[in-house]
């Protein structure tokens, strides 16, 4: 298994310290409280493009060192980029690299699917393992922390620091494992770490170590000299922090590697022991999995669709703790991850609970169920009149159709089919994201207040699905500009009704059908498309249904005062009928309680289109960082949609008015 040294880059000139090293080797690790080795699969890891660098998984301000880039090379884990922090983590980590220190690295992952396999051997990351320990399937990086100590015994890093030394300085090199370094060059001094470091010598051994030959003076001054720098390689790793240690050192002639180690297990000293960050399913104990379809039969959320989801087994053992305060939850959490659930919840225990990984990803997905829930249920009116399209990107979109032209020709005597000849029309989309975000307070965890969490991404939910018919309704009525440079709805484009007699009516209605069956393709064939939608605005809905509803209208007549039935041809046209108050609503441009509309049925033709980022027709909930100013987790809603008109044909607008 490959092994990797961390090493800490530190310019003299004011730059940023850079990093790089292997955070996970893709080996076994021993984690607290598990009883069986861990082994997480690098092929199932999602690695976001940027990782927080963390000192001891530390989930706070200060905590945070730097930011590191993450990607998976030969069934391990590396890392580079740079320390960011100015605090005394961060110094620590780069003072303590100067003095030689060994450190080790460790990743907080977020888990979504782990299996024990407890027989046999199996080969993950490219390297087989034997039986029993855990195989994580799939989980998402969250964090890279500097820790003393390791799960990783694979992965053993060390700490170096390079200097960029000027003018014709003499400091000893420091040891990144890269190979022999140059002296008073103005360049960054590196040096090979032998496997046997000797020791720096003292004064008395550098004098020794001059030949005979050389006389007494010479002597002397190389033994002064020797311990000079003896001295200042001493004061340079204790950088003024622990003058005891230097004062001792100094006067015993320690060495560098002397040096390095008490400095070391001083710092080590202050920091407090960690573990590494990983969520994994334990046997016979409450797992995130099981936390999180608790949470959400207490939402609300149907069993049966949880069940689809999570798993009937899961689904039956989280209903015994759907009524689990939320306090309970946050300790549960603490609890997953190896820390200690204290009896009373005080500020530091829910900032705890916040910064584990398994927490705001519970919370995060039962606050998107219920966004869904309340999307969903939410009629949506756009849906029953436009297509579906995905986009792959944010910027303006051609939309290309093939439209054939020219009718079948009949098959001459030498058995000949002419080619059929095709045209492109064009149209356009594009996308737009629109988010709010909301928050889980302190207030609402110590008053047990899950309801009025998910009041905001029920809300949410609903103004998702209201945003779809608000786009759809301001293009519609708008009667934007074509790619052809015409009017949607005009004289040029044959589907406008307007005067005197395009109110609603059965004439105005009938005169409607035709021309919306009249209209004519790129060759000036008919199109061949009935309407199979009346949308009308709510003044409208009840005289649209008398229209179109009903096989006879009664009717008397004659002298001898009888009753003739008459057929209501409507009534065949199978319309449905759509009514919507966006039409009349004051708020959207040329709104009329008088206009109507026929469409066809989405999918025989292209009237709009609703486009989506990849596929995604749902809105989306995550979690976001956390703020030091609001003691609390946030989370953020977005939607990635666009409408835009596609093809005037299947479509007849009647303004319902003289103008």
């Amino acid at each position: 298994m490959k092994t990797e040294y961390l090493e800490i880059t530190a310019s003299a000139e004011g730059r940023k310290p850079s990093v790089r090293g292997m955070a996970y080797s893709g080996g076994k690790m021993r984690l607290f409280g598990w009883s069986k080795p861990v082994v997480v699969d690098m092929a199932g890891m999602a690695v976001p493009e940027s990782v927080p660098l963390l000192a001891n998984h530390e989930n706070h301000t200060l905590g945070r060192v730097g930011l590191v880039a993450a990607k998976v090379v030969d069934g391990h884990l590396e890392i580079s980029g740079e320390i960011v922090g100015t605090g005394e983590l961060s110094e620590a980590i780069v003072a303590q690299g100067k003095a030689g220190a060994d450190w080790q690295l460790s990743i907080g992952a977020e888990v979504e699917a782990a299996e024990l396999v407890q027989e046999g051997k199996r080969t993950i990351n490219g390297v087989e393992h034997d039986a029993p320990f855990y195989h994580v399937t799939k989980s998402t990086l969250r964090e890279v922390s500097v820790v003393a100590v390791g799960a990783d015994k694979a992965t053993h890093m060390k700490v170096t620091a390079s200097l960029k030394l000027k003018g014709n300085s003499i400091m000893e090199p420091e040891i990144n494992g890269t190979g022999n370094g140059e002296q008073g060059t103005g360049k960054t001094v590196t040096a090979q770490k032998p496997t046997t470091e000797k020791p720096t010598p003292t004064g008395v051994e550098a004098a020794a170590a001059i030949e005979t030959a050389v006389d007494v003076e010479a002597v002397a001054q190389a033994a002064v000299k020797a311990e000079r720098e003896r001295v200042g390689m001493v004061k340079s790793v204790c950088g003024g922090e622990f003058p005891e240690i230097e004062a001792k050192a100094i006067a015993e002639g320690w060495n560098r590697e002397q040096v390095s180690e008490a400095v070391l297990a001083a710092y080590r000293e202050k920091q407090p022991k960690t573990d590494v960050n990983i969520t994994i399913k334990k046997e016979n104990a409450m797992t995130a999995k099981h936390l999180e379809a608790a949470l959400s039969l207490r939402a609300g959320i149907d069993g049966d669709t949880l069940v689809k989801s999570m798993g009937e087994e899961t689904v039956e053992a989280a209903m015994k703790d759907m009524d689990m305060p939320l306090r309970v939850v946050l300790g549960e959490c603490m609890r997953i991850e190896g820390m200690n659930v204290p009896r009373s919840f005080d500020n530091d225990a829910i900032k705890a609970a916040f910064s584990t990984v398994s927490l705001p990803g519970i919370l995060s997905n039962v606050a998107n169920k219920k966004l869904l829930q309340a999307y969903n249920a939410q009629p949506i009116i756009a849906t029953r009149l436009c297509t579906t399209g995905d986009l792959t990107d944010f910027k303006e979109n051609q939309r290309f159709r093939l439209t054939d032209v020219g009718d079948l020709q009949p098959v001459g005597a030498d058995g000949e089919i002419k080619d059929s000849a095709l045209t492109e029309e064009a149209a356009k989309n594009q996308l737009d994201t629109y988010a709010k975000k909301f928050c889980l307070t302190r207030k609402m965890i110590i008053n047990d207040d899950l309801g009025a969490f998910l009041k905001v991404p029920t809300a949410m939910g609903n103004r998702a699905a209201r945003l779809v018919d608000q786009l759809f309704f301001k293009r519609l009525m708008s009667n934007p500009t074509c790619v052809d440079g015409k009017p949607l709805f005009g004289r040029d484009h044959k589907n406008l009704l307007s005067g005197a007699n395009s109110a609603l009516s059965a004439d105005s209605l009938k005169k409607a059908i035709q021309v919306f069956i009249d209209q004519t393709d790129a060759d000036g064939q008919p199109i061949s498309v009935e309407p199979s939608i009346l949308l009308v605005p709510t003044a409208l809905k009840h005289l649209a249904i008398e229209l179109t509803r009903g096989a006879t209208l009664m009717m008397s007549g004659g002298a001898d005062n009888t009753i003739r039935p008459a057929i209501n041809v409507l009534a065949d046209e199978n319309l449905a009928i759509v009514s919507s108050p966006y039409l009349g609503n004051r708020n959207y441009p040329n709104y009329s309680e008088a206009s109507w509309y026929l469409f066809g049925k989405p999918g025989t033709v292209d009237t709009f289109e609703i486009g989506y980022l990849k596929g995604k027709r749902t809105p989306t909930v995550e979690r976001g960082d956390l703020d030091f100013n609001v003691l609390g987790v946030w989370f953020r809603v977005y939607f990635d949609i666009g409408i835009r008109e596609q093809d005037h044909r299947g479509m007849v607008k009647a303004t319902g008015t003289a103008s």
